[in-house]
């Protein structure tokens, strides 16, 4: 999201940030010119509609061996996340919206969406680690659809644990994960 990119950016590096307006006029902020010019209706994706056509044609070109989850850690640990089941729900719900233009004409709304097939605990459980990306033997990536769905959970619902809440106001406020401010982050070296 080159947007968000450069709004973070221009966070950490103010120097980068374009000069204010000579004219006494506030300048827009880097992300209201940024979406001028390129307007985004959603953040993430909560149903097929929101996914490329790449996610949606790797759902039908799973072979489903399996490798993807033998190789997942949150799988071998035991938790609900199955990278092959990913690909499988996602496919299934394009079948179903299929079935609904079929008998529609178009797509008639049924209240349905990709979390009625994933859970947000599988979401959750992902460690982004891309081992499921590395083992696939034709290239599919169930590590996209995740994070895009992740990604709209946390933007659009406000849906994310309190512990993941407490680092992203970290990040926010101190440019890092941690609790310290940029200004004290430098001070155990002085104790060396």
């Amino acid at each position: 999201m080159p947007a968000i990119q450069q709004e973070v950016l221009y966070a950490m590096q103010p120097e980068t940030a374009p000069p204010a307006p000579s004219d006494g006029s506030v300048a827009p902020t880097p992300t209201a010119a940024a979406s001028a010019a390129a307007p985004t209706d959603r953040f993430g994706a909560k149903d097929v509609f929101d996914l490329s056509w790449r996610n949606l044609l790797d759902a039908y070109s799973c072979t489903e061996c399996g490798r993807c989850s033998a190789a997942c850690p949150a799988n071998l640990t035991g938790k609900t996340l199955s990278p092959r089941k990913i690909m499988m729900s996602t496919r299934d719900r394009l079948e179903e919206v299929g079935r609904n233009i079929d008998a529609n004409g178009k797509f008639a709304d049924d209240g349905k969406n990709l979390l009625n097939y994933i859970s947000v605990e599988e979401l959750r459980a992902c460690t982004t680690c891309n081992a499921c990306v590395e083992e696939c033997p034709v290239s599919i990536s169930p590590l996209e659809i995740i994070v895009e769905m992740r990604r709209a959970l946390i933007m659009e619902d406000s849906n994310a644990p309190q512990e993941w809440n407490a680092l992203f106001g970290n990040i926010e406020n101190n440019f890092a994960p941690w609790k310290f401010s940029p200004d004290d982050r430098d001070k155990w070296t002085a104790e060396v």
